[in-house]
């Protein structure tokens, strides 16, 4: 039994001394960088809903409305891909005409432009009583991953910095990188109110401005480094 305590006894004095000897004694300093910007949308999508009406006893036809919406859009030079039917409330349209000969339909549309000023020819080319509405439903940045690439160096070289003349100002040395911790991807979009173009009311001749705010980027980094 006496034989079995000393091996334990033992044992624990060397597992006690590995912890000691993995214990991290380097001073250190934990500091935080973070960098910045503000970048224009190049990508816009905007919906664009199209609704048949009465033009007297007359139907203009989605059919046509459609029509004119393509042929816009090609005209822009804007592929054909760029468009996308995103709802269609017309899909039992040859049941509803049975039940109801005044059924109006409708359908919504999903369109990807890069300069708004297309988008304004393309709506002005469209009989403006089959527009319902558009809206901005979403906007990106097409170069905002080598932006993150670029910003997380500069919070990095700007932590570096703010640690070397923290050191420095007690006479000591920064060190090398012990540890560093990204704070995640900081994008903050802004909010636009509804961009209202034209509707089938709408009898303005030209297309309201926008304000079109920008995209902000914020990036911060936890890094530690040596105290020398």
């Amino acid at each position: 039994m006496k034989k079995l305590l000393a091996i334990a006894f033992v044992a624990f004095l060397g597992l006690s001394s590995a912890m000691a000897q993995q214990a991290d004694l380097r001073r250190k300093i934990n500091v935080s960088g973070s960098a910045e910007t503000e970048v224009t949308p190049d990508i816009i999508y905007i919906s664009i809903s199209l609704k048949e009406y009465l033009n007297g006893k007359k139907k203009v036809e989605i059919t046509e409305l459609e029509k004119q919406l393509y042929a816009a859009v090609q005209k822009a030079g804007i592929t054909k891909e760029n468009l996308t039917i995103s709802n269609l409330s017309s899909w039992n349209y040859a049941t509803e005409k049975k039940k109801n000969p005044d059924f109006l339909a409708s359908k919504q549309y999903r369109l990807k432009v890069n300069d708004l000023n297309k988008f304004n020819a393309i709506i002005d080319a469209i009989d403006a009583k089959g527009i319902a509405s558009t809206n901005i439903e979403s906007y990106d940045y097409s170069k905002i991953e080598g932006l993150k690439k670029e910003l997380k160096i500069k919070a990095l070289l700007a932590a570096k910095e703010k640690a070397a003349y923290m050191v420095e100002a007690l006479g000591d040395k920064l060190g090398s990188v012990i540890d560093i911790q990204d704070g995640g991807d900081n994008i903050i979009q802004p909010v636009y109110r509804n961009y209202m173009l034209k509707s089938s009311v709408a009898e303005a001749d030209t297309a309201p401005e926008i304000d079109f705010k920008k995209i902000k980027l914020n990036f911060t980094v936890n890094v530690v480094f040596e105290i020398k």
